[in-house]
């Protein structure tokens, strides 16, 4: 047996000897028409396909090869195949190689269709052969844009006239408040918005808004497309990124990449006096993983001009509304350009108990195709809404409407304007008021008692009694109130403060704290504010659940701070504070539930003498090219396609004020989200730091790396989910993260799961501390979905995690998540 063996083992030696025996390294990227790379590109050797590889989702390659002539071939679905002569040297080669479209009379290879002639999908590739020329995209543009936007909640009662004639009549004898209730409860079923505006366009996406009329009429929060600057719906492009609508760029149809993903059927000819015959279009996807669109697109015979299209999105890529429809119409603009009339998206979404409708009207007219933009029109100010936008009546806006207004929506603005005359602005303002403060048993027990006052624009909360309770707490449950207070001026500065006060129910103790800040520059996001806590304190404060709420972790501080936070270019901001603290040791005798104490291991309170800290840090962070809309005091951040840089300093003054710390502290990061084509979201977050000083350094000033949670997914972006050690660090560490959401492009190719909205997701981490002599790698990989909350929107994951390194052995283990969607920025915390 023991001879066996050794033949095993002297096979296994030659024969890697024999693959590594004189190979070299080819690598290189392999990228396509506008130097992207292309994901999943095979390369293998010219009649010897066994000598292949495969690029990663970046384009990637790499290959070994011995020394030799090689023609090696380059293929990548939809694209041309090809060669390139390659002598293999003794050293490594570097090809990078570009791949151009596949003419659209070489797709006639991939015809998935029927033996019998598919007309339908010959027509879109003539359409598609002269795309570039029918984009009126692919030229400087000015032209005027209108916007209307409008939901409604179901169920929602329509007045007549007669109807609102009696309201009128029945103010003057009934009563009004009730009559003021009732309206402001009619009106709250609808919410539009109207907006025009003169829109610049260069190539190939350089956009200037100037909005000259903006008009809200309720809420604005389900309503979709309010501004051209955050998603384009131009369907010549190959893919479409709707970042504020999908999770996963849309393929169109119109697109080389397209005819190899969409089934096409001609439906109907539709034949017309004095123009060309129109062809209507079936679209369906081949594979709904990565074709999301269907609907129909109309096609002139002969020119080849597109005049309609209309599409739905479908399920299972889209983060607030469970149905999209979006219909474009276009003129013809010197016989050879689709110029963009109108579209109309339709969109509902649907809760427990309500379910609203909406719709986007968008109009565009009086196109110049010769515009002389000024000096410095284009740049990272999309759109500047002007001060008299707001002030526009209704006379103003009758007169801009190319979309004339429904029967419903007539009746919805003249129902508001007639409530504007009924009331005056302040007693309508404070009819609104009267609903909201008023105290009912569910406010007292468990929402909160508020009170507002719009006219004024200040509102303060007192809290429920619920609210009151925290029934876990280092030292036992605590019982006490929170106080919030806000006010906002008319140029959107704004002043807020948040007050807690409670006691100990088992020491008796009182203990609170106060945040007072004041927004001064608004456009800049310049506030400063102060901090007052008189409270425990955690020596850990990032660290894993089962850690933190450990006694060994406690200790009790008073402190004050000030803090100044603004923005000081576009992208680059500045945040720092000065923290004055007495930190101690808890009192003698102080009580503890220990309930648990032999399963967690738990331990007593740390001793040491009390000390005074006094602190200062700054981070400052930079994001280049950030996007954002200029409002007349505001400004709206649309983001960036490139990483946000970050340095952190923190100083321990020593001496000043009795301060008994001094030590110097530096950290550098970089993070970012993108995504790779239409097969996910990929974000990464990577960092390192040391202490420059330490000569008086203190538990609490430590820095940590945090160990996993035993069932948690914690954020992937700042901890790891099977580091089983809380590590401090002095020196130099590096510390990586990354993850990859799916969203549907693996899973959804095996049938009926994208009905199921289950997505897939996986990533990994890699930690590196030399003083410790430790490191740790792990990867994971999940199952996320998407559920609708209370009107929000939650994502639950199941995951599996492999982990490996020098101080452990490779083990698995499993973790669940919650996530919220930020509505905002239409994005979960990882």
């Amino acid at each position: 047996m023991q001879g066996i063996q050794q033949y095993i083992l002297l096979g296994i030696c030659l024969l890697f000897g024999q693959l590594s025996f004189a190979q070299y390294v080819v690598k290189g990227k392999v990228l396509d028409e506008t130097n992207v790379g292309i994901p999943f590109a095979d390369i293998y050797v010219k009649n010897n396909s066994d000598l292949r590889t495969r690029a990663d989702i970046e384009g990637n390659y790499l290959m070994r090869l011995q020394v030799g002539e090689y023609y090696l071939v380059f293929s990548a679905m939809g694209y041309e195949n090809r060669e390139f002569y390659l002598v293999v040297g003794e050293a490594t080669k570097e090809v990078n190689i570009q791949l151009f479209p596949v003419k659209v009379k070489d797709l006639e290879e991939f015809d998935f269709s029927e033996k019998r002639r598919n007309i339908g999908r010959e027509i879109v590739m003539r359409t598609v052969g002269i795309k570039n020329k029918l984009d009126y995209n692919q030229y400087p543009h000015i032209c005027d844009v209108y916007i209307r936007a409008k939901d409604e909640k179901s169920g929602t009662v329509h007045y007549s006239e007669k109807d609102q004639e009696k309201d009128e009549a029945d103010a003057r004898f009934d009563d009004v408040e009730k009559l003021k209730e009732k309206k402001m409860q009619e009106l709250n079923n609808t919410n539009m918005v109207e907006v025009e505006m003169n829109r610049s366009y260069a190539p190939p996406n350089n956009i200037k808004e100037i909005r000259t009329g903006y008009s809200k009429r309720g809420n604005d929060r389900n309503l979709y497309f309010t501004t051209t600057a955050k998603s384009n719906f131009n369907f010549f492009q190959n893919t479409l990124s709707l970042d504020d609508l999908s999770k996963s760029p849309v393929q169109s149809p119109i697109s080389t990449a397209g005819i190899l993903s969409y089934k096409y059927q001609l439906v109907e000819k539709i034949e017309r006096e004095g123009q060309p015959t129109l062809n209507k279009i079936k679209i369906t996807p081949r594979n709904i993983a990565t074709s999301t669109l269907e609907g129909f697109i109309w096609i002139q015979d002969s020119t080849w001009l597109v005049e309609k299209i209309d599409f739905t999105i479908i399920k299972g890529n889209l983060y607030i509304y469970d149905n999209f429809s979006v219909q474009q119409e276009f003129e013809i603009y010197g016989d050879t350009m689709c110029v963009l009339k109108s579209q109309l998206m339709s969109y509902n979404v649907a809760y427990r108990k309500e379910k609203f409708e909406g719709s986007t009207v968008v109009n565009y007219s009086n196109y110049n195709f010769k515009p002389d933009f000024k000096k410095g029109l284009f740049g990272n100010e999309l759109a500047v809404t002007t001060e008299e936008a707001y002030e526009r009546d209704s006379t103003y806006w009758s007169g801009k409407r190319l979309t004339p207004l429904t029967e419903e929506e007539q009746r919805f603005i003249k129902q508001r304007d007639s409530i504007e005359n009924l009331f005056t602005k302040t007693s309508y303002l404070d009819s609104i008021d009267s609903v909201f403060n008023k105290v009912t048993f569910w406010k007292v027990l468990w929402f909160g008692i508020d009170r507002r006052n719009r006219a004024n624009k200040t509102q303060w909360t007192i809290s429920s009694i619920a609210a009151m309770m925290r029934p876990l707490y280092i030292a036992g449950p605590r019982i006490g109130p929170d106080f919030d207070y806000f006010k906002k001026w008319d140029n959107e500065k704004t002043f807020d403060s948040y007050t807690r006060v409670d006691v100990g129910l088992l020491n008796g103790d009182i203990k609170g704290y106060t945040n007072i800040r004041y927004l001064y520059n608004p456009f800049r996001q310049s506030r400063v504010g102060v901090n007052f806590t008189h409270n425990y304190d955690l020596i850990r404060s990032y660290d894993a659940l089962t850690q933190v709420f450990l006694r060994d972790n406690f200790i009790e501080k008073t402190s004050g701070s000030l803090y100044h936070d603004f923005e000081l270019l576009n992208g680059l901001y500045l945040e720092n504070s000065l923290t004055y603290t007495n930190r101690r040791p808890l009192p003698e005798g102080t009580k503890f539930i220990r309930w648990f104490d032999k399963e967690l291991g738990n331990t007593e309170p740390p001793e040491f003498i009390q000390y005074n800290a006094l602190i200062l840090d700054f981070m400052l962070r930079y994001t280049p090219f950030q996007k954002y809309m200029r409002e007349p005091k505001r400004k709206v951040v649309l983001g960036s396609k490139w990483p946000m840089l970050y340095v952190f300093y923190e100083k321990g003054i020593p001496q000043l004020f009795g301060s008994e710390v001094n030590h110097d502290y530096i950290r550098f990061g970089a993070m970012q989200t993108f995504k790779i084509g239409t097969l996910g979201t990929s974000k990464y977050h990577i960092t390192t730091g040391r202490f420059l000083n330490q000569k008086i350094l203190r538990p609490e000033d430590m820095q940590y790396h945090r160990r996993g949670d035993p069932i948690l997914f914690s954020n992937p972006m700042y901890s790891y989910q099977d580091l089983d050690s809380t590590l401090p660090t002095m020196n130099w560490y590096f510390e990586s993260h990354y993850i990859h959401h799916f969203n549907g492009a693996l899973i959804n190719k095996i049938p009926f799961m994208k009905k199921t909205r289950i997505s897939t997701v996986a990533g990994g981490g890699y930690l590196w501390v030399p003083e410790h002599n430790w490191t740790h790698y792990e990867v994971y990989t999940g199952l996320e979905r998407i559920f609708k909350f209370a009107r929000r929107r939650l994502r639950i994951g199941a995951y599996a995690v492999f982990s490996d390194g020098n101080q452990i052995n490779p083990r698995t283990s499993f973790k669940i998540s919650f996530a919220i969607l930020d509505e905002r920025s239409m994005k979960f915390t990882f």
